[in-house]
């Protein structure tokens, strides 16, 4: 994840660069049930309206939460499927916090209603993170249901009214390009904390609709526009939380656009962005399934690294006997094409693994949705 405001707001008041700090463990997405009320068109699980078996019970997941705390794991996104068809959710959310993560909630919006909301202001999420795919229609048609959008609008503004601090996720593809501006207004007509702008990843539907990602030029575009909005609120001092994922060349497009607006901070930004180093893939970043396997994030459930039922997280995530994690966990890492010899892959990380290996079979190849020129990253 990419934290746009965090860097931009270094832009705007610039101070040293602190001691990096190595996080006690990692961020773990959880996706406790596969059941989802829609059938996304980008959906990386690829979930139904259907139970599926063999899922984690409430007490399985309590051992396993057990575990991630004395792991130093420091934060839990609770995801789906649609979490909230879980009748123990509430639950599992109150557990965490009283053992002491951090929790967020990963919802499609559309079942937060006058009848649960109750119940979600009682599971003190710290963040509730609700996907909208553009707007009105465009959004109805990516979630292939009507009214889809409007049931997820109103969950937005019942999390709002209930002091729930509440964000947007958007996947950028050439279908709902034409979108971005009016949910950027949206952001402030709505009065919503955060944007999490995703860039489309190759796994479960999305990648059987990858013929639809963002071409790169469109991606630029989006990206010029999210700068400015960013920015723009920052000089107004009104700062909305703005991140980006799944595309961790966006930290060098940033240097690229500080090179031009504030030359003078270019190396301290680019000492900055090295810092963070991109990609955090099977380091600081974890997911496990519905069924406990452990993935090196949400995107890679066609790898297992092993099942949390016959081994511990913390046992699982520091094995580098599988060649794949070996790899994540190298630095730098063993990258090839562009991505190996790019200048800036200590900023990157070498981007998103996951495409390069269903492209091309091979996780180190380069990523084929780097949006920068190769004059770019051979400066």
């Amino acid at each position: 994840m990419f934290r746009l405001t965090h860097f931009m707001q270094h832009l705007a008041q610039p101070a040293p660069l602190a001691p990096k700090r190595t996080p006690s463990g990692p961020v773990v997405i959880w996706n406790l049930l596969r059941r989802c009320n829609l059938t996304c068109k980008h959906c990386y699980s690829i979930s139904a309206n259907t139970d599926f078996p063999g899922e984690l019970s409430t007490e399985e997941i309590f051992t396993v939460m057990a575990d991630l705390q004395s792991f130093g794991v420091p934060a839990l996104i609770l995801s789906g499927g649609e979490p909230l068809l879980r009748p123990d959710i509430g639950v599992i959310a109150r557990q965490a916090k009283n053992m002491g993560f951090y929790v967020g909630l990963s919802s499609n919006g559309t079942l937060i209603n006058t009848g649960n909301i109750d119940r979600i202001v009682a599971a003190n999420f710290d963040y509730v993170g609700i996907s909208l795919d553009g707007i009105g229609a465009t959004h109805d048609r990516f979630r292939r249901q009507p009214g889809a959008f409007a049931a997820s609008l109103q969950g937005i503004r019942l999390c709002r009214e209930r002091g729930v601090k509440v964000g947007v996720r958007f996947t950028l593809t050439e279908d709902n390009a034409d979108d971005l501006p009016h949910l950027l207004d949206l952001l402030e007509t709505e009065q919503i904390d955060k944007f999490y702008f995703s860039h489309l990843n190759y796994a479960g539907r999305g990648n059987r609709n990858r013929k639809d990602d963002a071409h790169h030029a469109t991606t630029r575009q989006a990206m010029d526009r999210l700068f400015a909005a960013c920015w723009r609120q920052i000089q107004e001092g009104r700062p909305r939380e703005f991140v980006t994922g799944n595309n961790d060349a966006d930290g060098v497009y940033l240097l690229f656009w500080a090179r031009q607006q504030f030359p003078e901070q270019e190396a301290q930004l680019r000492a900055r962005l090295a810092q963070w180093g991109g990609n955090a893939s099977g380091v600081n970043v974890a997911n496990i399934d519905n069924l406990g396997n452990v993935h090196p994030d949400t995107m890679w459930w066609h790898h297992a690294l092993g099942n949390v039922r016959t081994r511990p997280f913390s046992q699982i995530w520091t094995d580098t006997s599988d060649p794949l994690m070996a790899g994540l966990k190298a630095k730098p890492r063993p990258l090839k094409g562009r991505c190996g010899a790019c200048a800036y892959r200590d900023i990157c990380g070498g981007n998103t693994r996951v495409r390069a290996q269903q492209l091309t079979g091979d996780p180190w190849a380069e990523d084929p949705a780097c949006y920068l020129s190769d004059q770019e990253i051979h400066p």
